[in-house]
């Protein structure tokens, strides 16, 4: 047999996959300079997948960068998939799992490739980040419009907040069979407290289970940022084989063992520099992920197109031989030394530059500078228009901060007394986190009353980070007629000491109940999402004479009743009347109120506001107003809501497949491991002047797990 032909049967077997992960496209993208950095480096790993031939690309999320991407970033996305992953070349591998429960939220619940109306030949295949999440009333998000667009088989979306059962996409190429496993981004606490409840299962093939090789692709936090604001690998099954794992920027991509579990984790990394952290100065990479039978081989391929960042770090106190905080020109030597440092970095810069003409001409420069011991930062503007034309980030190539004095070294650190460290320290803080610090140092008569520290957090976050102008509004509204209905239940009287203590103690049991109060502002939320979409269908149908009229309405609802318009639409009964229980200056006028999510799509019913809709009405009026009127019967409602280990680019992995696994489809992988017996795995690492066979005969020594 010729070696061209023991080739071409080797590649029948063979998976060949191109993986990446947090992509970002569209991030700054109004800069002038890094303003195209994320479309081509997007357009390298697509002609990188093209070129090496691969069977299909594997996104772990956050290909884009905004949940609502620009229409110039849709537009160039979509330009780049047609041009790289259209064509005539076949795809040799199929699915073999019902796709219709893989894919069912699409609308075309099937991978492109096999729809006769596309000629793919290249598929995408990839779940989302938390940058790229869906959202609004339909849940959808921008990997929804290239899925239905034919361009990219977005998997891995769970539809229920209650139980996540990950069904995985069934491959095969020849002999080798994958079993692709995937889980879009979810709120990390949630997802924690979700794994801790045993809510989460991971369905296997009914037969020759112990013959796929398991790829598992997440998008969360994997470093500990709290006590629960992470996933732990432990978490995960142990018949796992690979772990790709998304939203971690740190390219970490040469796979490692969890020891624990036995599998191995690959973490990719971003293919673009979004923050000016340790972790983004570490060299930019995607992965040829090779899979035959059950043995793997990752090769790392450095990205090119990407623009070099170079970091230091000064601690002026280190240098008591040149600075003095007594000396009177101190701040001119220490500005002098400082642009030694960024010159130093602007030359290693152009030097690197010189074998890679691909690389952008301005390098992102960053200078941290610890001016703790008594000295003074100088003009971080002056400093930088001296590196306006050289660098890619002139505004801030300079970074001061001080440090916190530091402990004595025989004293024992307690890691426990720690607190977060300020966001000028490289610390990442967010909304709901500051929401809750604000309100844990504020004066007692500016803490909440009424709401929660956590639901009020969540709401703000919605309104900053996804634009739901209406969610802090709709959230007081929704927590004030559920104190109002708990009030009349307990037949409290209408002493105002008793309301308060009893608002009190709602509130704190509603603090307790984690999984409530997620509800709730999951609730909100979706009233604040339909009442946008009812005002956008009906602000598409009014005129501005009628926009007018409303506003008159607000500004003159005491007023009588005029005797006509002369429109002939009888707008005082149409929209409530001004004879009749005029709506509160801060109501919403246009949809009545929202409805939830689900709601909506059925169109069965629809939310209306409680008979005390007045948007500054006190805790003690809304409870009297209310006992002035009957009752109602609410409908209860259903809620649902780091460092590369070596030089070489080269590592295989040997897997055993496990001699007791008796799991089924629709049955979860035992919590419990100490009943599974696992057979060790084993990595081999290539040297450089090997020759590349990443399945190369390997030991078949096997022994078993106590």
């Amino acid at each position: 047999m010729s070696p061209a032909t023991s080739m071409d049967e080797e590649d029948k077997d063979t998976f060949k996959i191109l993986v990446a992960t947090d992509i970002h496209l569209g991030y700054l993208e109004k800069d002038v300079v890094r303003g195209n950095d994320t479309f081509v480096t997007f357009s390298e790993i697509l002609k990188l997948a093209r070129d090496n031939e691969v069977d299909f690309i594997l996104l772990g999320g956050d290909l884009f960068h905004e949940n609502k991407p620009s229409r110039k970033t849709i537009h160039t996305c979509v330009e780049l998939l047609r041009k790289h992953c259209m064509g005539d070349r076949p795809v040799q591998f199929e699915i073999l799992s019902d796709q219709s429960v893989n894919f069912g939220f699409s609308k075309f619940p099937w991978v492109n490739y096999q729809d006769e109306n596309l000629n793919i030949s290249i598929p995408v295949f990839s779940i989302h980040g938390n940058h790229d999440d869906p959202t609004g009333a339909d849940a959808l998000c921008a990997l929804d419009i290239l899925s239905c667009a034919g361009l990219l088989n977005h998997f891995g979306r769970s539809p229920s907040v209650e139980q996540i059962d990950i069904s995985p996409v069934l491959l095969q190429k020849g002999n080798s069979k994958i079993a692709l496993y995937g889980l879009g981004s979810i709120p990390d606490e949630r997802l924690y407290r979700m794994f801790m409840n045993k809510q989460v299962t991971m369905l296997r093939p009914k037969e020759e289970e112990d013959s796929w090789f398991n790829l598992f692709v997440i998008h969360q936090n994997r470093s500990k940022h709290g006590a629960t604001n992470y996933i732990p690998e432990q978490f995960l099954d142990d018949f796992i084989d690979l772990v790709i794992w998304g939203h971690e920027h740190e390219c970490k991509i040469s796979p490692t063992r969890n020891e624990q579990q036995l599998f191995y984790v690959s973490q990719p990394g971003s293919s673009v520099v979004t923050s000016l952290s340790p972790g983004e100065a570490v060299k930019k990479h995607v992965g040829l992920l090779l899979i035959k039978g059950k043995k793997m081989n990752l090769q790392k391929i450095p990205l090119q197109t990407v623009r070099p960042f170079y970091l230091d770090d000064v601690v002026l106190a280190d240098h008591p031989d040149i600075f003095s905080p007594d000396n009177p020109k101190v701040t001119q030597a220490i500005q002098a030394f400082c642009m030694e440092k960024v010159e130093a970095m602007l030359d290693n810069a152009e030097r690197a530059r010189l074998g890679n003409p691909r690389q952008p001409e301005k390098p992102l420069i960053r200078l941290r500078v610890d001016y703790s011991g008594g000295f003074e930062p100088f003009s971080i503007i002056r400093f930088s228009q001296k590196y306006m034309d050289r660098v890619a980030n002139p505004k801030d190539v300079i970074h001061f901060f001080r440090h916190r004095e530091q402990k004595e070294k025989n004293e024992e650190i307690n890691f426990g007394t720690f607190v977060h460290k300020p966001a000028s320290e490289g610390a990442t803080l967010r909304v709901e986190d500051l929401v809750k610090q604000y309100f844990q140092t504020a004066e007692k008569k500016m803490q909440l009353s009424l709401l929660t520290e956590k639901g009020m957090g969540e709401a703000v976050q919605e309104f900053v980070d996804k634009e739901e102008k209406d969610a802090i509004e709709e959230l007081v509204k929704f927590q004030l007629e559920k104190t109002q209905r708990f009030l009349k239940e307990r037949h409290i009287d209408t002493e105002e000491a008793n309301i308060d203590e009893e608002v009190r103690l709602f509130r704190e049991t509603r603090k307790k109940n984690a999984e409530e109060e997620d509800e709730e502002v999951r609730e909100a939320i979706n009233r604040a999402k339909s009442q946008r979409s009812q005002g956008t269908v009906l602000d598409s149908v009014m005129s501005d004479d009628d926009l007018m009229e409303v506003a008159n309405e607000e500004s003159d609802e005491d007023l009588p009743l005029a005797p006509g318009r002369g429109r002939g639409r009888g707008r005082g009964r149409a929209r409530g009347g001004r004879g009749q229980n005029p709506p509160a200056r801060g109501a919403p006028r246009r949809g009545r109120g929202g409805s939830t999510g689900q709601d909506q799509t059925r169109g069965s019913r629809t939310y209306n506001p409680g008979p005390t809709s007045t948007k500054n009405m006190s805790i003690l009026d809304a409870f009297k107003s209310s006992r002035q009127q009957p009752s109602r019967n609410i409908p209860s409602k259903s809620y649902s809501e780091a460092i590369e280990d070596n030089d070489s680019d080269l590592e295989e992995v040997s897997f055993t497949p496990s001699s007791s696994a008796n799991q089924r489809l629709c049955s979860s992988a035992a919590p419990s491991r100490s009943s599974q017996s696992q057979a060790t795995r084993r990595v081999e690492t290539l040297s450089d002047e090997d020759e590349f066979d990443p399945f190369k005969c390997t030991s078949t020594s096997r022994r078993n797990r106590r």
